[in-house]
């Protein structure tokens, strides 16, 4: 089993979360378009910023010898040391979590919110 036959795993759930939360999205108001707008500039800008990141200190970690890959289950494409593959990790939570802020947001007529603790 390769590194990619396990990010599909993770990814392919992410993904579909996530366009069911931008289908959510679309259909909740009339400021549709300026709410898509708005989430895809902050999880792009979140991306960007985690994927530096990621190449930062997945190569830093390498390079200690932290850990390492199998060359036989990588790709061989490579940001630095670091595969193609240990990206698909941040992709992931930046697909799902996102997804999840929208799905759990407070429904119309729902009368707890989020912060709310247990019903006595």
């Amino acid at each position: 089993m390769t590194y990619w036959t396990i990010n599909v795993v993770f990814l392919l759930p992410a993904a579909v979360a996530a366009v069911a939360a931008f289908i959510r999205i679309s259909q909740r108001s009339p400021l549709s378009g300026k709410l898509w707008s708005f989430h895809l500039r902050a999880v792009g800008q979140s991306a960007a910023l985690l994927l530096v990141l990621t190449a930062v200190f997945d190569n830093a970690m390498i390079a200690a010898g932290l850990f390492g890959y199998n060359p036989e289950k990588i790709s061989g494409a490579m940001i630095g040391l670091a595969p193609l593959e240990d990206f698909a990790y941040p992709v992931g939570a930046l697909l799902l979590l996102p997804a999840m802020w929208i799905g759990l947001a407070k429904k119309p007529g729902r009368t707890t919110t989020l912060q709310e603790g247990p019903h006595e």
